[in-house]
């Protein structure tokens, strides 16, 4: 019986664990999506969990990509995840430091927390007070979550 109590704990502390990517952010696509170098010179894209920052043709998507470009471009940064999209993107918390970015870009008003996928009170918070704060999209009456923008654009196209 021991062993098995043993290996029920060992899959439930592996399943905690998350893998850690260190380097060096070279790219930028987007308020939510970067680029990150390693020390053997391969490249990784990485999708900030949690968030969802406006797409680019969508009102603050640029202000919010020059915003994840402000705190991360050319940065060494560490990189927390334990999943990959089905893009094969990182899923994953950018940390510079103690300085937490996806949190950074919520409380900056330049993405929303990601509901769907993220249930983090952090972030909730984190929304809500830059929403009562006015801070950065939530200036806008009526800003359109990124999710929103792009089912619309996917229905435009199929016209």
């Amino acid at each position: 019986m021991r062993w098995i109590t043993a290996a029920v704990v060992l899959v439930i502390t592996a399943s905690l664990h998350a893998d850690e990517l260190r380097g060096k952010v070279v790219s930028i696509a987007d308020g939510d999506t970067i680029t990150v170098l390693d020390a053997e010179k391969v490249q990784h894209k990485i999708r900030l969990q949690g968030i969802d920052a406006p797409e680019k043709k969508q009102a603050f998507g640029t202000k919010s990509k020059e915003r994840m470009s402000e705190k991360v471009g050319g940065e060494e940064v560490v990189v927390q995840w334990k999943e990959k999209d089905r893009y094969g993107r990182i899923i994953g918390e950018v940390m510079i430091g103690s300085r937490h970015i996806n949190l950074e870009m919520v409380q900056d008003g330049m993405a929303w927390h990601y509901k769907q996928y993220s249930k983090s009170k952090e972030l909730a918070e984190a929304e809500d007070l830059a929403r009562k704060e006015k801070k950065g999209l939530w200036v806008d009456k009526e800003p359109v979550p990124p999710w929103e923008f792009r089912k619309t654009e996917r229905e435009k196209s199929k016209k």
